[in-house]
């Protein structure tokens, strides 16, 4: 496991270490840098010191891999035979990524039957699929998808893969990615080609959404990374489109599972989800009580849209988590946002910060969420929102 040390002789109690420490795990004692239990090995301070007096221990080189890489892949998820959401996003971003590398984009897609999905991928912007078929891939199984990905991957050598941050992605991509000894950034809210060494420049929240991260793996391939939905926009499809398909068939004992799917039970959703809702209206921690949220629900109904909130009302209990968005929560891309009574913190901005349209209502004007905003209110949302009914129609009925 990796340590960081310091060499007490060779400090010279400059200090430059402690403002570098992101987790302020850095204190002074008896003149020297002492590092304290709260570190995270994440080597900031050692690339700061000016006497090279803080090493990392315990950290293996990495051998760089040798070897031509080309072409981006994404993985194309599949629910109950049709593409989700997530798979048309990450063909979209994918056929950038590839036209940026001058490479080839390939979708992936497992299945009991594929054939209708890989058109539709073709259309979408794939330049060839590679299939699965095979009756233990019509529900998920980690150890089937972890097989059929490698099958299929053979001895090609992707630069780029990317898979949906879904619970189906986040379950077996890591796998993928330690069995081809790679890594992996998860929740990617940025994904860009390096303009000057083409490597994927992978953007995620880090340090618990307090800042931005920007990942680079310039060592290991495939450079490999999963994206939440609602992250990316889908692309339209081309019908006329053309590109190459290949379905691998297989059967005998290869995909046998070691577990068993017993049942599927579908989420009951009492209203319009906030993951699919064109028009979402927010609330956060200004909007004072569980009660007052019956002005978003009135709003909501108004515009025909969705409730939804920020952490903070969700851990005080006044809705349920299912509604809340930020990087603990889901991400979406309505067409209009409506925030009110929410500051804007990082956590909550890579949640919705690609909405078409951004509305926010909030009484001090310095607030963060001003600064994505299209529109801007500055005042009490108990006070506006009363006013918004009223202008849309009062409670019932889309405007």
């Amino acid at each position: 496991m990796a340590a960081v040390r310091v060499d007490a002789a060779a400090c010279t109690g400059c200090g430059e270490c402690l403002p570098a420490c992101p987790v302020a795990a850095i204190e002074m004692r008896a003149g020297a840098a002492f590092v304290t239990e709260a570190c995270t090995a994440c080597g900031i301070c050692v690339t700061v010191c000016p006497v090279e007096a803080i090493a990392m221990e315990g950290v293996r080189p990495v051998a760089p891999q040798c070897g031509p890489c080309s072409g981006v892949w994404v993985f194309a998820e599949l629910r109950r035979g049709r593409l989700a959401g997530v798979a048309r996003e990450l063909v979209a971003k994918g056929r950038l990524l590839a036209d940026a590398r001058g490479a080839r984009l390939t979708a992936l897609v497992f299945g009991s039957d594929v054939g209708a999905a890989a058109r539709e991928l073709v259309a979408l912007g794939a330049d060839r699929v590679l299939g699965a078929e095979h009756p233990a891939l019509e529900l998920f199984h980690d150890d089937a998808y972890v097989d059929a990905c490698l099958a299929l991957i053979g001895e090609e050598r992707p630069e780029i893969m990317l898979c949906g941050g879904t619970v189906l992605g986040r379950a077996f991509f890591p796998r993928v990615a330690a069995r081809l000894g790679t890594g992996l950034t998860a929740d990617c809210t940025s994904l860009e080609i390096d303009g000057e060494s083409g490597i994927l420049l992978q953007t995620r929240p880090a340090y618990g959404g307090n800042l931005l991260a920007t990942i680079a793996c310039p060592d290991r391939r495939p450079q490999m990374a999963t994206v939440r939905p609602k992250v990316f926009p889908a692309g339209a499809a081309d019908p006329a489109r053309a590109g190459e398909i290949l379905v691998r068939r297989e059967g005998g004992e290869s995909r046998r599972p070691r577990t068993k799917v017993l049942e599927l039970l579908e989420e009951v959703v009492q209203s319009v989800s906030i993951a699919d809702a064109d028009v979402i209206v927010a609330g956060g921690r200004g909007m004072g009580s569980a009660e007052n949220f019956g002005l978003l629900e009135q709003l909501a109904r108004a515009l025909g849209g969705a409730v939804a909130a920020s952490r903070a009302p969700v851990d005080a209990g006044w809705v349920p988590y299912a509604r809340q968005v930020g990087q603990t929560g889901k991400t979406v891309c309505p067409k209009l946002y409506i925030a009110c009574g929410i500051s804007g913190q990082v956590q909550h901005l890579v949640g919705m910060q690609s909405a078409d349209v951004i509305v926010a209502i909030n009484k001090d004007p310095q607030a963060p969420i001003f600064s994505v905003a299209t529109w801007g209110i500055v005042g009490d949302a108990l006070e506006v929102l009363p006013h918004l009914i009223k202008a849309l129609g009062g409670r019932g009925g889309a405007a």
